[in-house]
């Protein structure tokens, strides 16, 4: 009788053999071990929060910085319209674009509304003077513009930090420098109104914000 020949697994110990047989029937069968499939589990449901957090910042993204024409989700003035006693209105005049350099006709300093440049100003605070052509542009956009003429670098400071505690100015307000108004002298305008008053009056300037910010004008558009 010849020599007998020895399987693989004949070489394996008993215990092993089974778990081998076992593993090799699940595979089969479809049924994957335990250990396997709560690795499947947890990685879906990583995938799953990692998918619903990206929704969740997209939606809270979207919510704050949509403005669009109209304002969006931007908080903007109680007022759609002129209010009694919250500066003067000034007539609406025709307002188109005119190429950039080309000076616009104007029915009050500064002005309220008419002809304007392609392009508006970056909402902020200006030392420097800007061209009531570009800025009545955000007048159209539903800015506040505060234009000043103050000599003492005090003056400045004091118009920057009030605006700078104003909430609606950081949306919708551009101040700048202007010498077509008297020294000394702030004037307020948005779409078709305007106050001009000597010196910082925080209470004056907050109340025209909360009027008209986002609220006057064509389009509508925080900067």
């Amino acid at each position: 009788m010849g020599p007998r020949l020895i399987a693989e697994d004949d070489t394996l110990p008993v215990s092993r053999r089974r778990r081998g047989r076992a593993a090799t029937r699940s595979a089969r069968s479809g049924n994957l071990p335990t250990t396997t499939r709560r690795k499947k589990v947890n990685k879906l449901y990583l995938a799953a929060s990692i998918v619903i957090a990206v929704l969740v910042i997209a939606s809270f993204a979207f919510a704050s910085f949509s403005g669009g024409g109209g304002g969006g989700h931007v908080r903007g003035g109680s007022a759609q319209q002129y209010v009694d006693g919250v500066g003067v209105q000034v007539q609406i005049l025709p307002h188109n674009h005119i190429a950039e350099g080309t000076q616009g006709s104007y029915n009050s300093q500064p002005a309220t509304s008419g002809n304007h440049w392609s392009a508006p100003a970056r909402c902020g605070f200006y030392e420097e003077q800007l061209p009531d052509e570009l800025v009545v542009h955000n007048l159209e956009h539903g800015n506040i513009v505060v234009s000043y003429n103050f000599v003492l670098e005090s003056d400045v400071s004091v118009l920057r930090d009030t605006l700078d505690s104003i909430g609606l100015s950081q949306v919708w307000g551009v101040a700048r420098f202007y010498d077509q108004i008297p020294a000394g002298q702030v004037a307020l305008t948005a779409w078709g109104v305007m106050d001009v008053f000597p010196g910082v009056d925080p209470d004056r300037i907050s109340r025209f914000f909360d009027a008209y910010a986002g609220g006057l004008g064509p389009e509508r558009f925080p900067c």
